[in-house]
């Protein structure tokens, strides 16, 4: 994939906290409307690149292109200004709000009336399960829902990049096909999705195309459906081993 067709393109980037450093010359492209999975273990820099995407974190070195326009500079609510939505993990809802008053939260920046129905709309074609929750306070809704929603929340602004970092985190494993589901959806509308997981199986099923992060390097990467079947990806990742 060159530059000139992706949506979100970092050439380059490094971050580091404190003299220690989280990545190191990552370079990453994500087309319009793709599911692009970042897999890794923990500390592998992952959280770092969504981190450093939304602004709230600084690039040492390194640019991070949005739509053909330089972003690395930016302050954060310029960057959600341009389309980029970020899901931080530990689904962060308003638990005393109704998922109707999280949902309609999430639209804040886009007035219309008109925009807010045709979101509401396609969260619940994503999240059906929304639709029966709406006035019910968040803190009653399983980890799962809670997740849904978070989620959910976040395509409300419509945004163009929509980022997720450890959506089945904690989730009840019946609950993790339902989330994925949704994920799809978002992406079918033509949003494009940026994915941390340390589900790595389940990320790869759902992404088109997946980097692997260790120590803050990008160590592999390509279509996600190859990466499945990669021995190191294998070895280190789906506990499968060598033959």
């Amino acid at each position: 994939m060159s530059g000139d067709d992706a949506l979100l393109v970092l050439d380059d980037v490094s971050v580091a906290y404190d003299g220690m450093r989280a990545l190191a010359g990552v370079s990453l492209r994500a087309a319009a409307g793709a599911i692009v999975a970042l897999v890794g273990a923990n500390g592998a820099g992952k959280t770092s690149l969504l981190r450093a995407v939304s602004g709230l974190i600084r690039t040492s070195s390194g640019t991070i292109r949005f739509a053909g326009d330089d972003i690395t500079r930016l302050a954060a609510h310029r960057i959600v200004q341009r389309g980029i939505a970020h899901v931080p993990e530990g689904r962060r809802v308003f638990a005393s709000a109704t998922v109707r008053d999280n949902l309609l939260l999430g639209a804040f920046v886009d007035r219309s009336a008109a925009h807010r129905a045709e979101r509401l709309e396609a969260a619940f074609t994503a999240f059906p399960i929304l639709r029966d929750r709406l006035d019910q306070r968040a803190s009653t809704l399983s980890g799962g829902e809670q997740q849904m929603l978070a989620i959910a929340r976040g395509t409300m602004s419509g945004p163009r990049l929509l980022m997720l970092d450890e959506p089945s985190l904690g989730i009840a494993p019946l609950l993790i096909p339902h989330i994925y589901a949704g994920i799809r959806s978002v992406a079918a509308r033509g949003t494009t999705v940026l994915l941390v997981e340390q589900n790595v199986r389940e990320a790869l099923r759902a992404a088109d195309t997946a980097y692997v992060l260790q120590t803050g390097r990008v160590v592999l990467h390509g279509a996600a459906a190859d990466l499945i079947g990669d021995p190191l990806v294998q070895e280190a990742f789906l506990g499968l081993g060598a033959a």
